[in-house]
């Protein structure tokens, strides 16, 4: 239970990393799309996310089987590599949707709530609630599909 525990903890610290570098990213690319080229909160916010999704999921994976899992001593890395990508991907897709239902669901269709949170605001609000549930999701399926099993 203690390692697991200290796993735990280092994927968090790996986690919180990753999440700067995606939030950043997600929230710069997201205000320049809206300010620069009068594009939709929603459409902005999507594309911000994905690109501070994909510089992080590389970041993360070199961070995450250096310091947090324990590599299969029989996988290929590039096997390695292509079913962390593919468990980010899905990841990747859970983050948009929750994004999506954030913003152009609930926040677009509630005037009540338009009037509360401003665009960039909500950006980040949903970009919070999607990491947190998409961190979930990794560190259960990276453990299965990455990490040696212990003997």
């Amino acid at each position: 239970m203690k390692k697991l525990i200290e796993q735990i903890l280092k994927f968090g610290v790996v986690g919180v990393v990753c999440f700067l570098i995606d939030f950043a990213i997600t929230n710069v690319v997201a205000a320049v799309l809206r300010n620069q080229m009068q594009m939709a909160t929603g459409t902005a916010a999507l594309i911000g996310a994905f690109w501070g999704f994909v510089i992080s999921v590389i970041v993360n994976y070199l961070l995450s089987m250096k310091y947090v899992f324990v590599r299969k001593e029989d996988m290929d890395r590039k096997k390695e590599f292509v079913i962390f990508t593919i468990l980010s991907l899905i990841g990747l897709l859970i983050n948009e949707a929750i994004i999506k239902l954030s913003i152009d669901v609930l926040y677009e269709n509630w005037l009540w709530l338009k009037s509360l949170l401003s665009p960039a605001l909500v950006t980040a609000g949903a970009k919070i609630v999607a990491t947190g549930i998409v961190m979930v999701y990794n560190f259960i399926t990276r453990k299965i599909f990455l990490e040696q099993k212990e003997e």
